[in-house]
């Protein structure tokens, strides 16, 4: 193994994990601060949510990531460290505590392996602040005790464990050790096919009751009309209850096999509420010097057929409702941009991102990361995009406020991971349900312009709670 601070020792094994946390302890008397260390660790293929399903327990924050179709996965559980914000300079917060965790941090292990490394798993609600009794704060930030992650075919587990200047260094390192050897040998059974979901809601509640979306799409019509806002994204909440208590890992495992393209997500807050989604939508990622984010907005059904799925894309592609309220996205992204001093390459005309059950216009945007900026600069001035807010920015975000009638929380905030190198990935929390116990919260919005009609646009807000009802567990 390998200590960042140049320490090398040849082999991966208990022995050599004692004389590296020996050594930390070294460093944490010398600077006269308790140190995070990083201890990184390849282990045998395994699926890190069966990993996270293992391990989870309700009473601590945990976290989980997925891309199918990129083929990586991460997970973390039980917070090292972790700290909460609200306000406008939320975003700045976050990277500014990161900052000062990364001061006192130090990786064992082999750095080449994927996803080795501190990791910092953040989520940010839409609004910036409580508007009224939430069940996730603003923005959090934790550093987890255990990571497990999978890119390709490679494994890797990360332990972060504070090292003081005084303590037992041989009692911790077992620990790590013990557990590191579970995770080498974890067996778990074949994750079973998809099937009906056998948990059927008891009941189910339209909050404001039937038709109450409609009109909310009326009036959100009205602002437009009058020249305030350009666009306005009205969103609706289903509430339902179940005989049994949902499992929000069991229906990540679902999502994530209906909807491969969508990156599947989960969220706890240690209190009992967990938040899923399985969103199309990226808000940010950097890697390899490259900052890539999309615009997603303008939607269409699926066909039952391959003439009809066609037929179907083509008229979105041609319709100029469904067109303007794209390019308020792309036009908002690129200046949001250009803010920074980015310069973004993309089409001028969008494309198809065709989904399960939804396709949607979509425009990927791609640029050089600059040197000077952290990854949360850039995710600080994206969130929240037309996409799910609307344009301008703050007239919509005021509209939103005054015309839905529930907290938004999660729903359509922000998601992700970013790492010790500046790297990481954000996406949208839409197509997503918050979970507690028997009780459920289903979203799904659509973006309101001069040209829209309410029951169409009810309409595809059912299709997209159908996809979340097919699955919960």
């Amino acid at each position: 193994m390998k200590v960042v601070s140049k320490e090398v020792y040849p082999n991966c094994d208990y022995d050599s994990l004692c004389a590296s946390l020996q050594h930390c302890q070294e460093l944490a008397r010398a600077r006269g601060q308790a140190q995070i260390v990083s201890i990184c660790l390849e282990i045998k293929y395994c699926d890190p949510l069966a990993v996270l399903q293992s391990i989870y327990e309700p009473q601590n924050l945990s976290f989980y990531f997925e891309h199918t179709v990129s083929d990586f996965a991460i997970a973390g559980a039980e917070a090292v460290i972790e700290a909460s914000f609200e306000g406008p300079e939320r975003f700045e917060q976050v990277r500014d505590f990161s900052k000062k965790v990364l001061e006192n941090n130090i990786i064992i292990g082999d750095l080449a392996i994927p996803f080795s490394g501190p990791h910092f798993f953040t989520s940010f609600t839409f609004h910036d602040s409580l508007l009224g009794k939430d069940t996730f704060p603003p923005a959090r930030m934790f550093l987890p005790r255990w990571q497990i992650a999978r890119s390709g075919s490679v494994c890797s587990a990360v332990a972060n464990v504070l090292v003081a200047p005084e303590g037992d260094i041989l009692f911790l390192a077992q620990e790590v050790w013990d557990v590191y050897q579970k995770f080498n040998s974890f067996d778990y059974p074949e994750v079973p096919e998809i099937e009906e979901s056998k948990n059927r809601p008891l009941s189910k509640l339209e909050i404001g009751g039937p038709g109450w979306y409609e009109r909310a799409v009326q009036i959100a019509k009205f602002c437009i009309d009058s020249g305030d806002c350009g666009k306005i994204v009205i969103a609706r909440a289903l509430d339902i209850e179940s005989e049994k208590p949902f499992s929000p890992l069991t229906s990540l495992n679902r999502l994530r096999k209906a909807f491969p393209l969508c990156f599947s997500c989960f969220v706890a807050n240690g209190e009992g509420q967990g938040f899923i989604c399985a969103t199309p939508e990226r808000l940010l990622k950097v890697e390899e010097g490259r900052v890539k984010t999309e615009a997603l907005a303008g939607s269409t059904a699926r066909g039952s057929s391959e003439e009809e799925d066609v037929r179907f894309g083509k008229t979105l592609l041609e319709s100029d409702k469904d067109l303007q309220e794209h390019q308020f996205v792309v036009d908002s992204i690129v200046a949001r941009l250009r803010l920074l001093h980015i310069v973004p390459d993309f089409e001028n005309k969008p494309g198809l991102k065709k989904l399960a059950n939804i396709q949607h216009l979509y425009t990927p945007i791609e640029a050089d990361m600059p040197k000077d900026l952290h990854f949360l600069d850039i995710a600080a001035v994206l969130h929240p995009t037309p996409a799910v807010c609307g344009t301008p920015l703050e007239a919509s975000r005021k509209a939103i406020a005054k015309i839905e009638n529930f907290e938004r929380g999660l729903y359509a905030g922000v998601l992700g991971w970013f790492n010790h190198r500046g790297e990481g990935e954000l996406v949208v929390g839409i197509r997503s349900a918050l979970i507690y116990g028997h009780k459920a919260r289903l979203y799904a919005g659509c973006g309101i312009v001069k040209d829209s009609d309410p029951e169409s646009e009810r309409r595809e807000t059912d299709i997209k709670l159908q996809a979340m009802l097919k699955n919960l567990q």
